[in-house]
């Protein structure tokens, strides 16, 4: 079994003359073993300079080079549904299915969407973002094809990481006793994006390499080889002992045929394990062990670090004096957000480099990064503090606070709706839970924030990350519905910050707070204001503050109500245009005195926020204005009903209209409507 190995990542377009022949998956399966491995080595390279090309995941696409071509020469793909899970690893089935040379664009604005999308391909025959619900989804898919007696496989790939949330278990559970026509791909890497938590992960790792086993394997052949027939037997024994105690036992209680672990990276053995699974009745379920990472030297030594990289920058030319051996310090990539990390790194490649004019100014710092240095110095100050994180360690930056305090760290693996009511018994016990989440992540614990958390008004802090049009990861993660699905639980406390020291004064002003209360605040940096490095400012709760005020010589006048990072934008367009700017920075409560001197001082509210305009911050203000009788103009801004694509942030704001000019437009077209 050959494979091309890479120590760099290709910086010009790798030779592919078999790959570029492909125009759909079918034509692997006319292809010999030699060639199907040709393909693979060819597609590993593109997909390595591809990347390199425009930044995304990394590690998991290399990991299953091998296996998607196997699973697309198996499967009659598209007629075959073929699920990936979460969809990190799909980059290869993109290359395959027809977006070889879009592959470039991909997180990139008006590109390719960063995971399977149904409307982009026929081959993309469920749309992914989350972790764990392609067991779901294909068993639906397995039981529609049933129902309607068609004659078609499915097939779901999920990795070892997805595979520790209940939900996965819960579909393993209904497909055994319904006896659907469904393959299940285990691939098991032992990593998601960070090292896999849990007794299941432990479990797969270690059973079938344990002493026990493997003395059993051994004691039992020498004993049984004095035997006449004793080979076969001996062969049968060691099969019947491994369904006793591997992974098998588990997945066949629960009522699949189980097949595995085999090599994920060799292509004679998947072939032939899915020609053996293929066909067969009833769930199916095969075990397959990869590295992720694999082909590429520096991301099997780092699988985190590489989970994701950086658009590479091209290297400018060097100067004639400089030692031409030096390799660029851009050669590998940049790891992308998941490594905040200890201040060596998380002070990284990535952030900008201030200009000369600016060397006084701080640094933007990341929001996280902000958080994961209050979360220690909070834990400093209170033993009683719990930090929680459902599988998001590193993007949370939560690394440097497991390394101070591992006996108050809690990595619960993709299992949201676990963390969320293991913070609740927490809380019952006197103990100060800290839930670091992504805004798009706590939909999935809703009810147990609201069943376990809310109804018992337990006192548990929600940092929520990615807040807003997070960028090139598109509809599946931008949070933009949180402020509206927070606001209607009675006693949440819900703040949003305008920058960097106001998020970490909110913090903790949440962490005082008796009762459930929640900071969202955005992906990447802030717009660099000084941060406090003590514990002790906070802001007080329900109170906005005023930052500019409306000289008394306007015409029209105008009040910006802005929450969160959309102050920024309205900063500049209440100089345009002489208006009012209240940074609101509570959401729940409003700060009411505030509202209704803005309403009796001016003639046109503009709400402004990075949530969806229904239910979100400026619907709270136009109920209290209702609840009071107060009649005034206003007019809500903010993400509109639509899902809203992938891009960088400023290019989604620009199109939501929510940066100044589109805010000033808004503002200005009123204006002319109501003249009219």
């Amino acid at each position: 079994m050959s494979m091309k190995l890479f120590d760099e990542i290709p910086t010009q377009r790798p030779l592919t003359p078999l790959l570029d022949t492909l125009e759909s998956p079918a034509a692997l399966r006319d292809m010999s073993l030699s060639q199907q491995r040709q393909v693979a080595d060819e597609l590993r390279a593109y997909l390595l300079y591809s990347v390199g090309c425009s930044g995304g995941h990394f590690g998991a696409g290399l990991g299953v080079v091998e296996l998607t071509v196997a699973l697309h020469r198996a499967l009659e793909t598209p007629h075959d549904r073929l699920l990936w899970d979460v969809g990190h690893q799909a980059y290869p089935h993109k290359i395959l299915t027809g977006r070889r040379e879009a592959l470039s664009s991909i997180r990139q604005y008006g590109g390719l969407a960063a995971f399977p999308r149904r409307e982009e391909s026929p081959y993309d025959t469920f749309g992914v973002g989350h972790s764990s619900t392609s067991i779901s989804a294909a068993l639906g898919m397995a039981l529609s094809a049933r129902t309607k007696g068609e004659k078609r496989r499915v097939c779901a790939v999920i990795g070892d990481g997805a595979l520790t949330a209940g939900m996965a278990f819960e579909a393993l559970a209904h497909a055994g006793h319904v006896d659907a026509n469904l393959l299940v791909v285990l691939n098991d890497n032992e990593m998601s994006i960070s090292e896999n938590v849990g007794g299941m992960a432990s479990y797969l790792t270690r059973i079938l390499t344990s002493k026990p086993y493997a003395a059993m394997r051994e004691n039992g052949k020498r004993v049984l080889s004095h035997l006449p027939g004793a080979l076969e037997f001996a062969r049968r024994t060691e099969e019947h002992v491994k369904g006793m105690i591997g992974p098998a036992t588990l997945f066949e209680e629960m009522g699949f045929n189980y097949l595995g672990p085999i090599d994920g990276h060799d292509l004679a053995a998947l072939n032939q394990a899915l020609e053996t699974v293929r066909d067969l009745d009833g769930p199916q379920f095969l075990h397959v062990r990869t590295r992720k990472g694999r082909g590429f030297r520096p991301a099997e030594a780092d699988p985190i670090g590489f989970h994701a990289i950086t658009k590479l920058e091209k290297t400018p030319p060097r100067p004639p004096a400089m030692d031409a051996t030096t390799p660029p310090s851009s050669a590998l990539g940049a790891p992308l957000t998941s490594d905040p990390g200890p201040k060596s790194r998380s002070e990284d490649m990535s952030r900008p480099k201030p200009r000369s004019e600016d060397m006084s100014r701080p640094k933007p710092r990341k929001y996280c990064n902000v958080f994961g240095d209050w979360l220690c110095d909070m834990a400093a100050a209170d033993p009683r503090l719990i930090g929680i994180t459902p599988a998001m360690r590193e993007g949370s930056d939560l690394i440097r606070f497991s390394q101070l305090y591992p006996e108050r760290y809690f990595d619960v693996a993709i299992a949201e709706q676990h963390a969320v009511t293991l913070a609740a018994g927490m809380a019952c016990e006197a103990m100060k839970p800290v839930v670091a989440i992504y805004s798009t992540f706590l939909q999935r614990g809703y009810d147990q924030l609201v069943h376990d958390i809310a109804v018992q008004h337990l006192d548990v802090t929600f940092a929520i990350d990615r807040a807003g049009l997070v960028g090139e990861d598109g509809p599946t993660h931008h949070g933009a519905l949180d402020l509206s699905f927070l606001r209607c639980i009675p006693g949440m406390l819900i703040l949003a910050p305008a920058d960097e020291a106001e998020c970490r004064a909110m913090l903790s002003t949440a962490y005082d707070h008796d009762g459930p209360a929640a900071v969202r605040y955005p992906r990447g940096t802030g717009p660099g204001s000084e941060i406090p490095t003590d514990l002790v400012a906070r802001i007080p709760v329900g109170k906005a503050e005023l930052r500019r005020e409306a000289t008394a010589q306007q015409d029209a006048r105008i009040a910006l109500l802005a929450f969160g990072s959309l102050n920024t934008p309205a900063s500049d367009v209440a100089e345009r245009l002489n208006a009012t700017h209240l940074n609101m920075r509570s959401v729940k409560p409003l700060d009411r005195e505030a509202i209704l001197k803005a309403a009796r001082d001016h003639d046109l509210l503009v709400t402004l926020e990075e949530n969806v305009v229904a239910g979100g911050a400026g619907s709270g203000v136009v109920e209290l204005l209702a609840a009071e009788g107060v009649q005034v103009q206003v007019l809500n801004l903010g993400i509109p009903d639509t899902f809203v694509e992938h891009g960088k942030p400023a290019e989604l704001l620009r199109d939501c209209g929510l940066d100044a000019d589109g805010i000033e437009a808004a503002i200005r077209l009123r204006l002319h409507t109501n003249n009219d």
